[in-house]
């Protein structure tokens, strides 16, 4: 499986940005996903999860509340929508993905990783 992300870019604070993760192969159904997020200086960390059916979310508390995760399971692809942003929120954002249709919050439990979309938002 191979994952790109896309959106990333720089938005005002209180603005909206929306990113996208475009998935190869046939069976992106069976794959729970999720959105990592790396700050400079600091480690990767969760911000949102999916199962494969699109029925079962999970938000860090950080972002709940005003990000949204979903999926288009036809066009093998996952997004983020960031409502809100803050000057905190800027990173690179990962795409990752895991086989099995549970979410899953631990970095440890993703088997596919997108090369990361740098998003920068001002004050």
């Amino acid at each position: 499986v191979q994952l790109v992300e896309s959106g990333g870019g720089l938005v005002q604070a209180g603005g909206s940005l929306r990113l996208s993760c475009a998935a190869s192969g046939r069976t992106f159904l069976s794959y729970a996903m999720g959105w990592f997020r790396q700050a400079p200086g600091k480690e990767r960390e969760f911000v949102a999860a999916i199962s494969g059916s699109g029925g079962s979310r999970d938000y860090a508390d950080s972002v709940k509340g005003r990000f949204t995760i979903s999926r288009d399971n036809a066009k093998h692809t996952v997004y983020l929508q960031m409502n809100s942003p803050k000057p905190e929120d800027t990173a690179v954002y990962y795409c990752a993905g895991r086989g099995g249709l549970a979410i899953a919050t631990m970095e440890s439990s993703y088997d596919y990783w997108g090369q990361g979309t740098q998003v920068t938002v001002s004050s």
